[in-house]
């Protein structure tokens, strides 16, 4: 399904987020992985599209808003090919959750 576009980590972090959405609304969740997955292909084809945010991680990771959706993508780009990296709803305390990048 993903092809190489998203770490372990950000795999599981996307599937989670489905899975939970996926109680409520079954076809919200499928509409979340299409999404991302979407959003992946075309931001891990051309990373530059998506935005440095040095307060939350180094400058090779770049971040993508998923549209329609509170998550974003966070891409290294220092991986060959670039790899989504975290998967992460933006309500949560983002500087704690990526303090490991």
């Amino acid at each position: 399904m993903t092809g190489g576009l998203f770490t372990p980590l950000a795999l599981s972090e996307l599937r989670k987020a489905a899975e939970w959405i996926a109680e409520e609304n079954p076809d919200a969740a499928d509409n979340l992985l299409s999404a991302a997955l979407e959003a992946a292909r075309r931001i891990t084809q051309k990373p530059a599209l998506a935005r440095v945010l040095p307060r939350l991680a180094p400058s090779r990771f770049r971040f993508w808003s998923l549209r329609g959706y509170p998550y974003l993508l966070v891409i290294d780009t220092s991986a060959d090919p670039p790899v989504v990296a975290r998967f992460v709803h933006q309500a949560r305390d983002l500087p704690a959750v990526l303090d490991d990048l």
